[in-house]
Parts: structure tokens; sequence; C-alpha cells
């Protein structure tokens, strides 16, 4: 990682102190090289991902109950998706509860907040991977007015509280904040419009939502100063160049297992009689 980064991702993409109005977000922190030296990097990093996720999951299979929870927050085209299909894509699906939060339906309106978000917590020895998240009850809640002041304002309070008995039981979150300009949104949902295999991923909300642009990047904010916490942390990821920033979800996955200090779990069975009995077979 060294010769490809000048500063490790962890503390490259760290949000604190970030003000979003003065964020690049063509910009590549800390990556010392361009496109073509990221793409052959990916593909040696995700096999280092793969192999720690794989030693996560034994260890789940053996009784472990840490487990990974990764959060992703964007502006649609942000590409979360991206980051789901070429990042968590690269590792075994078995080990992945992935898990996209929508527009509360009728049930879930009648629950705290958090009720949903409990219901998708990765189990013991897995990746979970939020797209979308309870961040949304302090995003486009708010933009949008659809509660009073009074309700969503404590939420900031309550997620911290939330995060924080997470790690207390053995999840390490890792919480990536996507940006893009609003001249690349307008790309890439244009690609929608004239590509029919993208017709399915547009929504003509999307186009709505461009005219909340500042409320949004209000809201965020106030997010990133209130909820990025020493056991909890934001990373700030610039969006406009795909590659930049699935590398950067890849290297912060990469820094949260390797700080598991993971081992293969030791066999519940003696190997030599095991040997013996498949030997006879």
């Amino acid at each position: 990682m060294a010769t490809h980064w000048s500063l490790p991702p962890t503390d490259a993409l760290r949000a604190d102190g970030l003000r979003i109005a003065d964020l690049d977000t063509s910009g590549t922190p800390g990556f010392k090289g361009g496109k073509k030296q990221a793409s052959g990097y990916q593909a040696e990093r995700a096999q280092v991902l793969s192999g720690l996720q794989e030693k996560l999951y034994a260890n789940g299979r053996s009784g472990d109950y840490r487990n990974i929870l990764l959060v992703l927050q964007g502006m649609d085209t942000a590409g979360k998706g991206g980051i789901v299909r070429h990042v968590i894509g690269s590792v075994d699906p078995q080990g992945v509860d992935h898990a996209s939060f929508g527009v509360p339906t009728e049930e879930e309106k009648q629950h705290h907040f958090l009720w949903r978000i409990r219901k998708a917590l990765p189990r013991g020895g897995q990746i979970g991977v939020f797209d979308r998240s309870h961040y949304e009850d302090v995003l486009v809640v708010r933009v949008h007015n659809l509660v009073p002041a009074k309700v969503w304002e404590p939420r900031y309070d309550e997620i911290n509280a939330f995060e924080q008995e997470l790690v207390g039981q053995g999840t390490t979150l890792v919480k990536v904040a996507m940006f893009i300009s609003l001249d690349e949104q307008k790309r890439r949902l244009m690609e929608r419009l004239e590509r029919p295999d993208k017709y399915w991923k547009f929504n003509p909300a999307d186009i709505d939502e461009r005219g909340y642009w500042p409320a949004y990047q209000e809201a965020y904010q106030v997010m990133l100063d209130r909820t990025s916490t020493e056991k909890a942390p934001w990373h700030v990821i610039p969006a406009d160049r795909k590659w930049f920033a699935r590398l950067s979800v890849t290297e912060l996955l990469i820094d949260a297992l390797e700080k598991l200090n993971l081992d293969w779990p030791p066999p519940d069975f003696d190997i030599e009689e095991q040997k013996r009995r498949l030997e006879q077979a």
C-alpha cells in the first residue's frame, strides 16, 4: 500500500474537520497514481480483501461474534451500487449480509426509526452492508421536513449511542459518505436515460431531488460533524471517479479486517484420527 498512497486511506479520507463545500469531488486524496495504476492494484487488493473476509467468515462459523458493518451514504448515482457489485462482489457472498433501506413501509413507520435497522444487523463473521441506512432519518427526513425538527434533532445523539452499543458488541463500523458534483450526477442520470440497460435504474424523482442539493449538502455536513466519533468515524470519498471510490472502500475494509488480528480457527476434532478414518473409508 505504501507505494500507492502518500497517506493511509483511513487518514486521507477521515471526515474530521472537513467542509463539504470545499471538497473536490474529482480528487483522489492520498492516492499517488491514476486510473491506469489503480486498475491492476484494485485486483490485487480485492484478493487481499477476499482472504481476510474468508478468515472472518470462518471464525464466525466457529462462534466468533465479531463482524464488520459497511455503511454507504450518498446522493443518487453516487456509486453505492457499484461499491456493492465491484468491492463486496469480490468476496464470498456467504459471508455478506446486505440490506438496502428505502422509504419506510407502513409497518416500519409504526416503530422507532432504528427498529428496521436492528433487524438487518450483520451476524457474527459477516460483512454487513447498508446501502443507505439509519442516516436517512437525519438526511431526507430533515431536508423534506417529513417530521418536525423536535423529532429528528435528537436522532444524532441516538445514533451515536446506538453505534457505541454496536461497537461494544463486536461490530466494527466502516462509515462511508460518497460525494459527487451536480454536473457528474447530471451526466450519470443522462446515461441512464440514453441506455436501455439503464432505464430500470432511473427514477424521475431523482431530477426533483437536484433542486434540494444545497439543503442536502447542509444536512450531510451536520451529519458528519455530529456523528463522526472516535469509535465510529466517517470517511468521505470524492466519488466522481468511480475507480477511486471503489479502491478507497476496498482499502478501508482491509484496514478494518486487519485490525481484528484474525487467524484461522483451530479444529474441534483430532486431525490425525480423522486422517485415519478417511484412509479407511
